[in-house]
């Protein structure tokens, strides 16, 4: 029991609180606007069910951080190749069993409780590949192969749901981690090549017709302006009409008159946007950026190269994945269903951003106790 009180004493001594205070903030904004989001008639104004369930997942979240940051990140990473094994179960199940939603099968349920697998292999990914590139550096192509493999094997998976925005994700996530690991930029050059010379090939072979449709709206909404671009045009004008400070919280038309499709979760980040404006989308980039920043500087100040290796990969997975929603919300990439970080309603995705926040909270801890060093 003393050992017990003694970690407690060390975790809220050293936790970087402004890591923790952008977090928080982060979240609850988020709270906020998804009341606002799922008050319109589009939700049938389910804003306060659809806020208070969120909180819910955010009171979860944070314990779960506190938790991941009581056991330490080392227990995470020697358990990192079992997990992966279980991912890789899990993804493959949902792939064959989860019912159909908008077209894709990302949902596994167990006991009444639904999440979305795709959303933890995440974590599960960057703890895998940061044990495997801190033992064998990728300086030659045969490790460096190996590190591709580790990731090639979810993406295939969540490529059969079919879910192209995460398997994006989980290949700019192995991109950031092999580059922080040393990869040489001929390796590094040739794979980016090569991902070029892939797109025609998936455009013609591997992508649904609405994914096709999805990146020629991108080029030109007006092609389907009733259709598959009428999300993007009325995004635009979402985030347009907004102008420098915003109609004001509960003010946005948008979503409220039902011209904004799924405006609590890919396109939250429009419905910010008219009701808070430019000075508002600030606001929310400065505090993303401050927390980008000290989880960089944790990566940083730690002698643990797998822990420089797994922040990498982190930065990578939070910054990739908040330009392409506000991105998509705004015009500029295609549309791929990813939720906006902190701000999409969604449990799966704010637990495994808390559970990632809370191995870099760690990696803070024990550095300043210059513990665990490889």
């Amino acid at each position: 029991m003393k050992v017990f009180f003694e970690r407690l004493r060390e975790i809220f001594a050293l936790t970087d609180r402004i890591l923790l205070f952008s977090a928080v903030i982060l979240a609850v904004s988020g709270i906020f606007c998804i009341y606002s989001a799922a008050s319109g008639a589009v939700n049938s104004g389910r804003g306060f069910d659809f806020a208070m369930r969120q909180c819910s997942w955010f009171i979860v979240s944070l314990l779960l951080m506190f938790m991941v940051m009581f056991a330490g990140y080392y227990k995470l990473l020697d358990g990192a190749y079992p997990l992966y094994g279980l991912m890789l179960l899990l993804l493959l199940l949902t792939a064959l069993l989860a019912p159909k939603v908008n077209g894709a099968q990302s949902w596994l349920g167990f006991g009444g409780i639904r999440f979305q697998p795709s959303e933890f292999a995440k974590i599960v990914i960057i703890l895998v590949m940061s044990k495997f590139l801190s033992r064998y550096p990728p300086i030659d192509f045969k490790t460096f192969m190996a590190g591709i493999g580790i990731v090639m094997l979810p993406v295939i998976l969540v490529l059969l749901q079919p879910d192209a925005g995460s398997a994006l994700v989980y290949l700019v996530i192995a991109f950031g981690m092999l580059l922080a690991a040393g990869t040489p930029f001929k390796f590094l050059g040739s794979l980016v090549g090569l991902g070029l010379a892939v797109i025609p090939i998936a455009y013609f072979f591997v992508l649904k017709e609405y994914q096709k449709m999805r990146i020629l709206v991108f080029m030109d909404p007006m092609r389907d302006p009733l259709g598959a671009g009428y999300n993007v045009i009325q995004s635009r004008i979402a985030v347009g009409s907004g102008g420098f400070f915003g109609k004001g919280f509960l003010m946005g038309t948008q979503s409220k008159l039902k011209f904004l499709p799924e405006p609590h979760t890919d396109f939250i980040f429009s419905v910010f946007s008219e009701e808070f404006g430019f000075f508002g989308n600030m606001i929310f980039i400065l505090l993303f950026g401050i927390l980008l920043f000290r989880v960089i500087f944790a990566g940083l100040k730690t002698k643990d190269r797998r822990c420089k290796i797994l922040v990498s990969g982190i930065v990578s997975w939070l910054w990739f994945q908040m330009f392409e929603s506000a991105g998509m919300s705004i015009g500029i990439v295609p549309v791929t269903g990813l939720p906006m970080p902190f701000l999409s309603y969604g449990g799966s995705s704010l637990l495994a951003i808390f559970i990632a926040l809370g191995l870099v909270a760690s990696i803070s801890i024990e550095g300043a106790n210059n513990k665990r060093v490889l």
